[in-house]
């Protein structure tokens, strides 16, 4: 999707048809002028069988968004199908706007069959890659593509122009419809089934049945440098990614430039962004790019297989002849390897620069302290498919969120009562030692509730997040609806109040909106709340969003117009 800019509005039509699996889906998607580019469902052969999906354009992943710094683009998502949908703009912040961030029943009702949601993407300060994604059940399994912002125009990147850009969608297929893969992990209160491939841009590559003929390539030309803008749309899985006998130098992530950062592989959570440039300086030949998952926590089932594409250099393999055959596989960490994951995370700092400072709060006037942890309900008769036959949850600071039947957008600015309390508590409700190796039974089970936090406009706020070894220690990738924040500083073990934040990083703290909590381990959060709406804090694995670790932070209106939240548009969805 191939969005024309004319100064700074631009508009364009995003239409979304979606049918059940028994009838096929479509999506359509038309420019300003009406044109319609592709209208029809999309049967698509993975692992050696065929399923229906849906798709933007006759393609998955979907496709790609393009805005400049500033830009302000105007989408009409149009469901003609028989299921609810939503969209949210990954990354973008939307300042004063959160009408059109997309999370189903925080800030719009869904736009039901037959109805239609005009959506303004209002760019700010973000610049590098983003996504848009489905934000409701497993449809953001099919339904996602990239969003790239580049500069201001007439203005450069602060890195040497690439040769190319290639976007590279790290995703998940499942042979199954994703819609009856959710039913059933909702039912059975259990982990979901695994999926039966990674992907890269949709292919899972030669180490599955009947799919070395569809990996994605990738052709290069020696001496030149490629942007490779890496997204992770898994559902559920923290990924590794590397390029055999090739570095790749991180320049930025989450739409936000980073000092240089080369390393053999990079470790990447759902949600995240990374631009990296890949310099073709090997022997002309041809080289594995791979992924495969990073799992930490204990008995947590996933896939243990790896996806790969290709790295074909041009003039290399002349009558099928290649130097290195089969072709070299790049090194990845074992799959639950923390210290190299947290280890790269940890690694990455803001640019920082006169052009791209940095503005992290010294100082904060409202700090929280919340443990994100994983969670049991007792089962009638023990039926369920949890822990000695529990139900699953999820909690931030012992609370299970419970998802209204009303947005709570609309119900705070219209001030209706009864969907939303405002009791999110500051600080833990219980204090143990949370990554202690065994943890009295009855901690498992959180309350359920629709609390939020209210902040008020402009204040300076720190954010730690405590990992719990609560039923399985394992890492939360924390998105932050509405925002970018700083991540001061992380650690393994229980964070210490009084040591840890001596060794906080205030000058150059890498600018994310989603951040890996680590296993057993904490990650401390800056930012100034000075972008007044309802924004969703949640963790991007989908089981644990599906689960009740969410909660939603209300920033207040300031005292100026230009400090308050727009008025809504005329056709928000009805709920």
């Amino acid at each position: 999707m191939h969005i024309k800019q004319k100064r700074k509005i631009e508009e364009s039509k995003f239409c979304l048809q979606k049918r059940p699996a028994t009838e096929g889906t479509n999506i359509l998607i038309c420019d300003k002028g009406g044109r319609k580019s592709s209208v029809k469902e999309a049967r698509y052969r993975r692992l050696c069988s065929s399923k229906e999906i849906l798709t933007v354009n006759r393609k998955f992943p979907g496709p790609t968004l393009y805005a400049h710094r500033g830009d302000t683009v105007i989408v009409d998502v149009i469901n003609k199908g028989s299921y609810n949908i939503t969209l949210h703009w990954h990354g973008v912040k939307q300042p004063r706007n959160p009408w059109s961030d997309g999370p189903e029943y925080i800030t719009q009702c869904p736009i039901r069959p037959g109805n239609r949601f005009r959506q303004k993407i209002i760019f700010s300060d973000e610049e590098g890659t983003l996504w848009w994604h489905a934000h409701n059940d497993f449809l953001r399994s099919t339904v996602h593509g990239a969003i790239i912002v580049y500069p201001r125009r007439g203005l450069p990147y602060p890195f040497p122009k690439p040769y190319a850009e290639v976007p590279i969608i790290l995703g998940e297929w499942w042979k199954e419809e994703a819609m009856v893969v959710f039913e059933d992990f909702v039912r059975g209160g259990g982990q979901p089934k695994v999926s039966d491939a990674y992907t890269i841009n949709g292919r899972p590559g030669d180490f599955y049945p009947c799919s070395k003929r569809g990996k994605f390539k990738l052709k290069v030309t020696y001496g030149k440098s490629y942007l490779l803008r890496i997204i992770n749309a898994a559902l559920d899985e923290i990924l590794f990614f590397g390029i055999a006998k090739h570095k790749l130098t991180v320049v930025g992530t989450d739409a936000s430039y980073t000092k240089p950062l080369t390393r053999d592989f990079i470790t990447i959570s759902p949600g995240q962004t990374l631009d990296c440039l890949l310099f073709a300086d090997q022997k002309p030949d041809h080289y594995y790019m791979a992924a495969r998952p990073y799992v930490s926590g204990i008995n947590v089932t996933f896939s243990k297989t790896t996806t790969t594409g290709m790295v074909k250099y041009r003039g290399a393999g002349l009558h099928g002849r290649f130097s290195s055959s089969p072709p070299l596989i790049p090194y990845l960490p074992c799959f639950n390897d923390t210290s190299a994951a947290v280890n790269f995370s940890g690694s990455l700092k803001s640019l920082a620069s006169k052009d791209y400072p940095v503005d992290v709060p010294l100082t904060v006037k409202k700090r929280f302290m919340s443990t994100v942890s994983v969670n049991t309900f007792p089962c009638p008769n023990k039926t369920c498919d949890g822990p000695n036959g529990t139900r699953l949850a999820a909690s931030i600071n012992n609370i299970t969120f419970v998802t209204p039947s009303f947005d709570v957008l609309e119900a705070y600015y219209y001030g209706i009562r009864g969907v939303f309390g405002k009791n999110f508590p500051d600080r833990p409700p219980f204090v143990f030692n949370y990554t202690a190796d065994y943890l009295p039974l009855e901690l498992q089970r959180s309350k359920r509730g629709t609390e939020v936090k209210t902040i008020k406009y402009n204040s300076s706020v720190e954010i730690i997040l405590q990992g719990t070894k609560l039923v399985a220690g394992i890492d939360h990738p924390m998105h932050l609806h509405g925002y970018s924040y700083y991540v001061v500083g992380w650690g393994l073990g229980n964070f210490n109040e009084s040591k840890d934040p001596m060794n906080y990083n205030l000058v150059d703290p890498p600018r994310r909106n989603t951040i890996a909590v680590p296993k057993n381990g904490w990650t401390t959060i800056r930012f100034r709340a000075d972008n007044p709406g309802v924004w969703l804090l949640h963790c991007h694995l989908e089981r644990h969003i599906i689960w009740g670790m969410s909660t939603v932070l209300i920033v207040r209106d300031g005292k100026k117009p230009e400090e308050r939240i727009l008025p809504p548009p005329q056709d928000m969805p009805a709920c």
